[in-house]
C-alpha cells in the first residue's frame, strides 16, 4: 500500500511547549496526513490520554517536566505494547538515541526536520515500521553494535573485549580469514582467540558458539530503513 493510501493516523502529541505543539498540530493537519486527537504536557498525563483518545501513534518529546520521555516511552511499551512511539526532540546525542530505542520507540527524529520528514516518520511508525531521522541515521548501526557488545560482555564476563569482537564476527558467519582482516590480526591470533572463546563458553563447535552468541543478541542485522 502506498503511503498516501494508508488510513490517516490519530496522533497524541506529548510536549510541554505550547507553541511547538500548536505548530506541529498545524503542520500535520494542514497536510491532511494526520489528525491530532489529544495533547499532553507531562509524561504523567500520557496513560489517561491514551485510554481516553485511543491514538494510533504517540509523538513524544524527551524533555518533560515530570518524567523523561524515555521513561514515558518505556511505560507505554509495557502497558500498550502495540502503540508506536515517535520521538521528536532537540536531543541528537548517541545516548538519547540509544536509550529511546531500547525503551521501545519506533522512530527518532530531531526537531528542525522538515514537515515532510516528520509526517513520513509518523506514518511509517503508525504502519508498523521503524524510522530514524536523516541527520542521525548514519550513526545508528555502529551505535547499536557497540551496545550489543557491551551487553554481551555482561552476559559473558569470562570473555575479553577482543574475544567478544571475535564471537560477534563468528555469529555473523565470517570465516577466520575474514575475521583476521576485519580486526587487523593474523589468522593464527584469530585461531587462538577462538580456542579461548570455545573453552570459556564450554562449546566444542563453531555452530554451538554461534547459537550462544545469537542468544545474547550478537550477529544480528542492525540496518533500519
Amino acid at each position: 500500500m502506498r503511503e498516501e493510501d494508508r488510513p490517516v493516523p490519530r496522533v497524541l502529541i506529548v510536549d510541554d511547549h505550547p507553541l511547538f505543539r500548536e505548530g506541529l498540530r498545524a503542520a500535520l493537519e494542514s497536510s491532511g496526513g494526520a489528525v491530532v486527537v489529544a495533547e499532553a504536557t507531562t509524561g504523567g498525563e500520557v496513560p489517561e490520554s491514551v485510554a481516553r483518545h485511543q491514538p494510533d501513534v504517540v509523538v513524544m518529546d524527551l524533555s518533560l517536566p515530570d518524567i523523561s520521555g524515555i521513561e514515558a516511552t518505556r511505560r507505554l511499551a509495557e502497558e500498550h505494547a502495540g502503540l508506536p512511539v515517535l520521538i521528536l526532540t532537540m536531543s541528537d546525542d548517541d545516548a538519547s538515541l540509544l536509550a529511546a530505542l531500547q525503551a521501545g520507540a519506533r522512530g527518532y527524529v530531531v526537531k528542525g526536520a522538515g514537515s515532510d520528514e516528520v509526517l513520513h516518520a509518523l506514518r511509517t511508525v503508525a504502519a508498523g515500521g521503524a524510522v530514524i531521522g536523516s541527520e542521525i541515521a548514519a550513526r545508528l548501526s555502529p551505535l547499536l553494535s557497540g551496545s550489543r557488545q557491551w551487553e554481551a560482555e555482561q552476559l559473558f564476563p569470562a570473555l575479553t573485549s577482543r574475544e567478544v569482537e571475535v564471537l560477534e564476527l563468528i555469529a555473523r558467519g565470517h570465516d577466520n580469514r575474514r575475521i583476521a582482516r576485519d580486526l587487523v590480526l593474523s589468522e593464527k591470533t584469530v585461531r587462538n582467540h577462538i580456542t579461548h572463546v570455545f573453552e570459556k563458553l564450554q562449546v566444542t563447535s563453531r555452530a554451538e558458539a554461534v547459537a550462544r552468541a545469537r542468544d545474547a543478541g550478537l550477529g544480528k542485522d542492525t540496518s533500519v530503513t
